[in-house]
């Protein structure tokens, strides 16, 4: 990155998403919004930064910045106040986010994560408190070591491995040279026998076994959350057994079109959500093996955990199986069936239960999470996870309300010939071959976060047809949620509305890439924060007054 400092008219600058790895460069003083969040900007946060005396928002999550923050950063006039002599910080300060970076030490007590004052997001640091969702200390000490070696030794050292590898590539091009015109029709005739029965399978969604062998995380925004996850295991029939009781029907957790969901107890103590999956077709044992592989590399933040498996039936690589158990983390606070904590419930109407309906910018905060972890299977694995049963009854919420995705990259083990399952007077297919119908399928989602799933219930059809109430103020209110009504600005709603509407298109090829989506999601977030910060100035300024 080159030194932006000399720009001084510069006052946004946004860099999200573009995979820079540099160390942050001198920024020029008159900004007033930095976004760099979701790159691979390293090294320790800048002191520059408290000299930005107009600074009102700053981004970094989803980086790989380490050290201590700079406690000064939270004392910038244009968003600080001082609070009560204890530590600094300010009404104008909604939103801090620092999220999965490498951040130690300690912060202001005013960034309390469970302030109403602001949103505070600071999982996946090294911080010394809220120590259930942060790294070990080690994990970020260990990493800031890894990179201390200098640019010099770096280029040396490149230079030196890109030789070895010339030298190497050179001698081995002669040598197989001088083999394959020696044994040309011997190894043939090998090549003939050896070929593994699986590159003979027809696997579903086109993906050969090739591709599956080799397939590969290629998204870096998913390392935090695979280095701090168990490692994958294959379990034995008799582990599951007795975690589950022998599938007791006390365990019984739920069931859909896809099987049995029983909550279990390992060894450890660990709890776990055992699924009995039955298989639409036989694969050999070997192919699906390869399925599995593809479908442990999935690891994100915002999906639910795969812990391992468990192959019931053949025990050679050549037999064939059609029953199989995925054993995932268990969500603590929610199931996989319809618990009073799952998302479905908690978009309920203020009319039903309203202790538990989550305000405008608790939903947007779900809903950007879900769209993380779908953004995450379409771009950041090879081959790409399409297929990803969208629906609110799969998104889960752990205690810290983190919206959790679950009954993803089903389509990669499992033929999906699902009929249409009836809902109402109408239903969609799950069956997806392209992000597009993933984009659809989201865009119910965003529908039901608008009119909760009340509403919903009446059927796909049904919301179509109400979607044209979106279009004047009386048919919002009667169509939209009074809980989102009451806790949400006028531009935020818009922005999710007019989002909606694109992803719900009848033509495949207009709606929205996941990036959109995902973008305009936290997009109408920090226009949310932005009107609650102003709207609680404006009572605190009121209350005031009516104190003189």
């Amino acid at each position: 990155m080159p030194d932006l400092s000399s720009l001084s008219n510069l006052q946004l600058l946004d860099l999200r998403e573009n995979h820079l790895d540099s160390q942050l460069p001198p920024l020029p003083k008159g900004l007033t919004n930095i976004f760099v969040s979701n790159n691979s900007f390293s090294g320790s946060i800048p002191e520059q930064l408290v000299e930005l005396n107009e600074l009102q928002y700053l981004d970094l999550s989803n980086n790989h910045l380490s050290g201590i923050m700079p406690p000064q950063l939270f004392s910038l006039p244009n968003i600080m106040v001082r609070f009560r002599s204890i530590s600094k910080c300010g009404d104008a300060l909604s939103l801090v986010d620092l999220s999965d970076n490498r951040l130690i030490g300690a912060l202001p007590a005013c960034l309390d994560i469970d302030s109403d004052k602001r949103v505070v997001k600071i999982h996946g640091n090294c911080f010394s408190f809220d120590t259930r969702n942060q790294h070990p200390e080690s994990y970020c000490k260990d990493t800031e070591k890894d990179k201390g070696l200098s640019s010099g030794k770096k280029i040396a050292i490149f230079a030196a491995v890109i030789g070895g590898i010339v030298i190497v590539v050179v001698l081995l091009l002669v040598v197989g040279l001088l083999i394959f015109c020696k044994r040309h029709h011997a190894e043939r005739t090998v090549i003939r026998h050896v070929t593994p029965k699986i590159v003979q399978d027809d696997p579903p969604l086109g993906i050969s076994a090739e591709l599956l062998a080799n397939a590969r995380i290629i998204s870096q925004a998913a390392k935090l959350g695979t280095q701090s996850a168990p490692a994958y295991k294959v379990f034995s029939m008799e582990e599951l057994v007795e975690a589950t009781d022998n599938f007791d029907q006390l365990a019984f957790l739920g069931e859909s079109s896809i099987g049995k969901v029983y909550k279990g107890m390992l060894e450890n103590g660990t709890y776990v959500a055992v699924r009995s999956l039955a298989l639409c077709r036989k694969y050999s044992i070997q192919n699906l093996k390869l399925r599995l592989d593809l479908l442990s590399k999935l690891r994100h933040p915002h999906l639910v955990g795969l812990l391992g498996h468990c192959i019931d039936g053949g025990r050679q690589d050549d037999s064939t199986v059609n029953r199989l158990f995925l054993v995932y983390e268990f969500v603590p606070s929610g199931n996989f069936q319809c618990s009073s904590f799952s998302l479905n419930q908690l978009f309920a109407s203020a009319d039903t239960s309203p202790e538990k309906g989550l305000k405008w910018s608790d939903r947007l905060g779900v809903l950007i999470g879900v769209a993380k972890a779908v953004h995450f299977l379409h771009t950041g694995v090879i081959p790409p996870c399409y297929n990803n049963r969208l629906r609110t009854n799969n998104i889960l919420l752990d205690e810290h309300r983190i919206a959790k995705l679950s009954d993803y990259g089903m389509s990669i083990i499992r033929e999906e010939t699902e009929k249409a399952e009836a809902k109402g007077d109408g239903s969609r297919s799950w069956h997806s071959t392209k992000s597009e119908d993933d984009v659809y399928n989201f865009g119910f989602i965003l529908l039901e976060s608008l009119v909760g799933p009340i509403v919903t219930g009446k059927g796909e059809a049904f919301l179509l047809n109400e979607m044209t109430s979106f279009g004047s103020q009386d048919g919002m209110r009667k169509i939209v949620d009074p809980i989102v009504l009451t806790t949400s600005s006028q531009e935020s709603l818009s922005i999710v509305i007019s989002l909606t509407n694109k992803c719900i298109l009848p033509e495949s090829s207009s709606r929205p890439s996941f990036e959109d989506v995902l973008w305009n999601l936290q997009y109408a977030a920090q226009v949310q924060a932005t009107a609650d910060s102003d709207q609680k100035s404006d009572t605190t300024s009121q209350s005031e007054l009516q104190l003189r």
